[in-house]
């Protein structure tokens, strides 16, 4: 395979298929999917259809709705862990399942969990515990800290909480310690961690690989900005001088007005980027492979004025990139890395990623417009390449088509051929058939489902991350028919 990272070794080793979908899409009673027995059940159903990987979006607990703005680079998202489970530990009963699936009290579900693994928890459930926080000390404490704050100060940011707290002053912060709650949140995130990896192990168990999504910025109101200002472009009130986005492009018109503060990049340079390393560890604890989301911020990134309310005056501020990926490369050995290069790339950037041997990504969605010198276009892709009908910020592949005009969908027959199988069927072909290492389908072009099933819509902030299926939206045959194109494609596991 060509595209080696300097190392020598590729990021996948043969051709595979998977499929995208966010837990928090998964069927179930709670308000949104979990990791408990419908996770489970849907790994089954990716094996039955040949796939051997399992792609994610972040699993950090949202900020504003999004799981891209992260109240933690670390932390995993409360909401997705199965009460169930906890259950079956002897942490809740039944009927306490079921208050706090009903009731939507999840929190005091989780809280009446933690009251039983104090009065009952077996030696090794504390033991793994204790375990648990020692070896996540560079990033735990700080968040339950936050954690702590935000519900005493009713989740105003942590800019606007009292000097000594917003400043991080060691006495102030001794006493948030003291606190009971402290450790339950220290407990929150070990709960989360143990049914990931178990699930994890479930899958691993069966062929089935994780991977997951690192966004390279991180949310203004977070832990790690909290903990970590000196890192971030802050003025003295703690507020962003600059903010990240993208400029004008096939998404909006008035580019993407994202908001996380910038990195202070030599700073972080100066320890060998030492926060990086730490948030790369925790990824690759849970994930086999890691998308970095707008890679394109490893070389440059946009720079916004933090009062502008769009992204169009913001000019491109250099990022040292390659020293970062020198240094993840020297603590780690080969990089588990896929480049989520799409958008305005330059040649910089294309040669910071073959630099280090990571795939891109390639969209079938986005080929049909241009010659056939468009880089989305099959013919164009390149085996290091991960290959998608669509991703998560796209239509579904359904809806997509449904809004083409006559003289586009043209273009799209002239280029696939005509459609001899129902929609979206002729494109996830194509994709599977590509040269690209690994091919993607989203759940949802997996399903035939139209563009009510959207994930997002870049640069909204209304009606987005909602989509979960039922058990009775799929098609019996659906994995006997993945698996045979698979097979067909040369994609299932050997």
């Amino acid at each position: 395979m060509s595209g080696l990272a300097p190392s020598g070794t590729p990021v996948f080793d043969r051709r595979c298929f998977g499929v995208l979908l966010h837990p928090s899409s998964l069927p179930g009673t709670a308000r949104q999917g979990d990791l408990g027995d419908d996770a489970r059940r849907f790994v089954d159903i990716l094996v039955q259809s040949g796939a051997t990987v399992w792609q994610v979006l972040p699993l950090g607990p949202p900020g504003g709705g999004s799981p891209y703005n992260s109240r933690s680079a670390h932390a995993g998202d409360q909401a997705l862990i199965s009460l169930a489970d906890i259950a079956r530990k002897g942490w809740l009963t039944a009927d306490q399942v079921l208050r706090g699936v009903r009731e939507r009290g999840r929190e005091a579900a989780l809280r009446q969990a933690y009251s039983h693994f104090l009065g009952a928890g077996a030696a090794r459930d504390r033991s793994a515990f204790d375990d648990f926080k020692v070896r996540h000390a560079a990033w735990l404490p700080d968040y339950a800290l936050y954690q702590c704050l935000k519900a005493e100060y009713h989740d105003t940011p942590w800019w606007e909480w009292p000097r000594a707290l917003r400043l991080r002053e060691p006495a102030a912060l001794s006493d948030v310690r003291e606190t009971g709650d402290y450790d339950y949140y220290s407990f929150e995130q070990y709960v989360f961690f143990d049914q990931w990896l178990a699930l994890r192990a479930y899958a691993r168990a069966r062929g089935l690989r994780f991977f997951g999504d690192m966004p390279i910025f991180v949310a203004e109101d977070s832990a790690d900005v909290w903990a970590h200002a000196d890192l971030f472009v802050l003025d003295g009130a703690g507020r962003p001088e600059i903010v990240t986005g993208v400029p004008p492009d096939y998404f909006a018109a008035n580019g993407q007005r994202w908001g996380n503060p910038h990195y202070r990049w030599q700073r972080m340079a100066a320890d060998g980027f030492a926060w990086w390393r730490d948030r790369v560890r925790t990824q690759r604890e849970l994930f086999d492979w890691i998308r970095i989301d707008h890679f394109r911020g490893f070389e440059s990134a946009w720079a916004i004025p933090f009062s502008e309310e769009t992204a169009v005056a913001g000019e491109w501020m250099p990022v040292p990139g390659d020293a970062l990926l020198s240094a993840l490369q020297q603590e780690f050995g080969d990089l588990p890395l896929i480049a989520e290069d799409l958008g305005l790339i330059t040649e910089a950037v294309y040669a910071l990623r073959d630099r280090y041997g990571l795939p891109g990504m390639r969209v079938l969605q986005f080929a049909f417009d241009g010659d056939a010198g468009n880089p989305h276009l099959p013919h164009n892709y390149s085996p290091n390449s991960v290959a998608y009908t669509g991703t998560h910020d796209n239509d579904t592949t359904c809806g997509w088509y449904a809004g083409l005009t006559e003289p586009e969908r043209a273009r799209v027959h002239e280029y696939l051929g005509p459609f001899y199988e129902a929609l979206p069927w002729p494109f996830i072909r194509a994709t599977l058939a590509s040269v690209a290492c690994l091919a993607v389908i989203p759940w949802q072009d997996a399903l035939g489902l139209g563009g009510d099933a959207r994930m997002n819509t870049p640069g909204t902030s209304e009606g987005n991350w909602g989509f979960r299926f039922h058990w009775e939206d799929v098609p019996a045959d659906l994995p006997v028919r993945l698996r045979a194109l698979a097979a067909l494609y040369g994609r299932t596991a050997v």
